[in-house]
């Protein structure tokens, strides 16, 4: 008789309430590219559109794009992380703070900010090709190289030494020996950061929309708008999903190939490298990363909003920050929600069913914001009418996208609950529902906080949906900064940019407080 595998133990069966919750997150993320599935088969000449050479340079625009900018992500955060982990650089408890507030900038607000400061009427001077590729590589890149520096940093932390040590004395200079016994250790780090950052250039439509620079999602989004012919637009979706499938399959056919290595076995720490006369220019290089990532957004958008104080649209700016607000909230309260069920069944009633939900829920974080806002414009104008062109849709749509942000949170703090606690409660008498109000929900608080301030902070600065699904005459911080760079208008773009930005900043703070902390049995 053949033996169970470990992997496939299975727990309790999932009560229905869990299951139904699962299905719903599965048909959340397998609808939309359903759909464009069968949009793109009804449009007549799909084969033709799919091989013509307007399509084929919105693909090697993108794809072309999208390594570029992984390219260059990749060298930074490798090398940054190293020169803060790895070597005597002055300053690098400021400067590990520094290096990841790219972050809080969102794609497009950088590219608002690098047109403002050297596109044409631009503050400082205009620089030659800075719209188009080279404006959306520099945008893109110096918003995406943390999520390559913060993994390589964390490998870097956790390095075996005594691998680089033994090289060193086996004869191997420390450049050899970096890239022969501390490199393989944290190349899977840096190709999980290579993935995120590649598979965000896919999606972003904000920031090669400013820098006017033709992807598919810009194709997309023109087709939608300019000719309202959806057939065309979701054979172009097609594509994008197409492109991000194999993204995630070459990352995983690569990793496969990796050896795995321990990095548990060391007591200490490796030794720091001396820079020498090499530590102020290396600081230097640093300081000037994080300040073309975030202090130059800042201070030209500053600039620019002080600029255009008296023509500012005070009603209009009020309007959009409740509007934004609220549509975060709503997303964030309603992906915990689903999300504490959704983690229920993944940890505690693990079988074949709860794994399927499991990678689909993940799945969805690859979908595009376009492709699910052209999913909903259709489902909503068909079968939900009361939905459609109401702030509910646009909840909606963040929340199929933003998601596994909030389920990742709450699951990992799940799996930190020890299930003695509600077994207990049981055996004394103790309803689900009471036990999930008095201890489970009690515990899980810190993963609820994280996930919330996860999603409203990438909803808040969610451009393509919010685009497409916003009421007419609606108006959030993201889209006020997009209509004013698309006219040029500086002034009228700053102030909503700096807003987003301040937002979001804001919003690390509840992070950064619950990140690690361990609930209390």
């Amino acid at each position: 008789m053949a033996s169970r595998r470990p992997a496939l133990h299975r727990g309790p069966r999932a009560p229905l309430v869990l299951r139904l919750a699962g299905l719903g997150v599965a048909a959340a993320t397998v609808l939309p590219i359903a759909h464009l599935a069968v949009r793109a088969g009804e449009a007549e000449d799909a084969g033709s559109l799919v091989v013509s050479p307007r399509v084929l340079r919105f693909v090697w625009a993108t794809v072309g794009l999208g390594l570029t900018v992984t390219l260059l992500s990749l060298v930074i955060g490798v090398g940054v992380a190293w020169l803060l982990d790895r070597t005597d650089i002055p300053g690098r408890r400021m400067l590990a703070v520094g290096a990841v507030l790219p972050l809080v900038v969102p794609t497009y607000v950088g590219a608002l900010a690098l047109l403002a400061a050297f596109g044409p009427g631009g503050l400082a001077f205009e620089l030659r090709g800075i719209v188009g590729f080279w404006g959306a590589t520099a945008a893109l890149t110096l918003s995406t190289f943390p999520y390559v520096l913060l993994p390589v940093r964390s490998a870097l932390a956790t390095a075996d030494p005594a691998l680089e040590e033994a090289a060193q004395a086996l004869g191997d200079g420390r450049r050899t020996a970096f890239r022969r016994a501390v490199l393989p250790q944290v190349r899977p780090a840096a190709a999980a950061g290579a993935l995120l950052v590649f598979l965000y250039v896919l999606s972003d439509f904000g920031a090669v929309s400013i820098m006017r620079y033709d992807t598919l999602t810009r194709g997309i989004f023109l087709e939608y708008r300019s000719a309202f012919n959806r057939s065309s637009a979701a054979v172009l979706g097609v594509l994008l999903v197409v492109l991000t499938l194999l993204a995630l399959a070459g990352e995983r056919r690569a990793r496969g190939r990796m050896v795995a290595r321990s990095a548990a076995s060391s007591a200490g720490r490796a030794s720091s490298v001396t820079l020498g006369p090499w530590r102020w220019p290396a600081f230097t290089a640093v300081i000037a990363l994080v300040s073309a990532g975030t202090g130059l957004p800042v201070g030209v958008l500053t600039y620019w909003a002080l600029r255009g104080a008296s023509r500012a649209d005070g009603d209009a700016l009020v309007g959009a920050v409740g509007t934004s607000t609220g549509l975060s909230l709503g997303a964030a309260a309603a992906a915990v929600m689903i999300a504490v069920p959704v983690s229920v069944l993944v940890v505690r009633h693990r079988s074949r069913f709860s794994r399927i939900i499991e990678t689909l829920a993940t799945a969805g974080y690859a979908l595009p914001g376009l492709v699910v806002a052209l999913a909903l414009v259709f489902f909503a104008s068909q079968y939900l009418s009361p939905l459609y062109q109401t702030f509910m849709i646009v909840v909606v749509a963040y929340v199929v996208r933003f998601f596994p942000e909030a389920l990742g949170a709450v699951q990992s703090s799940l799996v930190r609950i020890d299930p003695v606690l509600e077994e207990a409660g049981r055996s004394l008498g103790r309803s689900r529902l009471d036990l999930a109000r008095t201890v489970t929900v009690p515990l899980l608080r810190g993963g609820l906080v994280a996930g919330a301030a996860l999603v409203f902070l990438t909803a808040m600065k969610e451009l393509p949906a919010t685009l497409l699904l916003l009421p007419a005459g609606s108006d959030t911080l993201a889209t006020l900064v997009w209509t004013g760079a698309a006219d040029g208008r500086y002034a009228q773009a700053a102030p909503p940019a700096l807003l987003v930005v301040a937002i979001s900043a804001l919003v690390l703070w509840p992070l950064d407080r619950v990140r690690d902390r361990r609930p209390r049995q």
